[in-house]
């Protein structure tokens, strides 16, 4: 019989049919708000917590923290609750009301703070505490492995081999890592193709960090494009999603379809992979449908 922990992983693979205008090339959305937790953060969420309990990184009585910009937070909120730990999550002030009282449903508690960089350096330095553990999405292996061991697998299984390019945003980067690293191994001619906002744009779960914050887990050899989308271009993409496809989906969702659509219409043939990273619900608060 499963629990809840069961249900991480194996997310529908649903093609664009109204979307994609080039009959030559099919895209499918890989939709990870069917997780449990509502986005692809829970396949990382659950493999970082169980993994340090496995290694004895952590214990009943330990007291987690994490910086967080929402999903990764939500995600953790649920696990840690699972597993009967204790979390504190430091998020942007300018994160969604649904957000923070997510993660409050499911007990953890929420310092809210003026922006993600001075979120992480917050964690870091009450992590480094004792009676802390900092988890550290941004440079612990276990966010990346999460994706080698069931994303990418999932996607390769779905797409029969056939899959020709990979479309992820980039935040911490642990999405894209751990597909990149299984895809290739299978197959050194299917694309990596990353997607980061324009200068200026805002696009929640999607990142262009500065040389500091970059994420240790990223490894840029591991990516073959990096693709800039606006943030007026992956509104439109999220709601058209909703409005033609019936995908509700989140702000990064709609910058990887706005960059995969942009692809495929370059293409004589292939098949692209999109990440739909989330729900829309996570946004009802804010006038990305308005």
């Amino acid at each position: 019989m499963n629990t809840i922990i069961d249900t991480v992983g194996n997310t529908p693979l649903v093609e664009l049919k109204r979307l994609n205008t080039n009959s030559k090339v099919r895209v499918f959305a890989k939709l990870e708000g069917s997780n449990p937790g509502g986005s692809v953060k829970d396949r990382a969420a659950l493999n970082m917590i169980r993994s340090a309990l496995e290694r004895g990184d952590i214990k009943k009585g330990t007291k987690l923290i994490e910086a967080t910009s929402g999903n990764t937070g939500i995600a953790l909120a649920m696990m840690a609750g699972i597993y009967g730990l204790d979390i504190e999550l430091v998020m942007p002030a300018s994160s969604t009301r649904e957000r923070t009282l997510t993660m409050q449903a499911f007990g953890a508690q929420v310092t809210l703070l003026e922006s993600i960089e001075v979120c992480r350096d917050y964690a870091e330095e009450k992590g480094s505490t004792e009676g802390y553990f900092l988890l550290n999405q941004f440079a612990n292996e276990d966010n990346y492995l999460a994706h080698y061991r069931t994303t990418g697998p999932e996607i390769w299984r779905d797409t029969e081999a056939g899959i020709t390019h990979f479309v992820s945003s980039m935040g911490t980067t642990g999405t894209i890592m751990g597909c990149s690293r299984f895809l290739k191994e299978q197959n050194t001619s299917i694309q990596i193709v990353g997607c980061q906002p324009t200068d200026n744009s805002s696009i929640p779960g999607i990142r262009r960090w500065p040389e500091e914050y970059l994420p240790k887990i990223f490894d840029p050899s591991r990516v073959d494009t990096i693709m800039d989308v606006s943030e007026e271009d992956a509104v439109a993409a999220a709601r058209s999603l909703a409005k033609k496809e019936g995908i509700f989906v989140g702000m990064s969702s709609g910058g990887a379809c706005a960059v995969a659509l942009r692809l495929a219409a370059k293409l004589s043939e292939g098949i692209i992979v999109f990440i739909a990273c989330d729900r829309g619900d996570r946004y009802l608060s804010s006038d990305l449908f308005a």
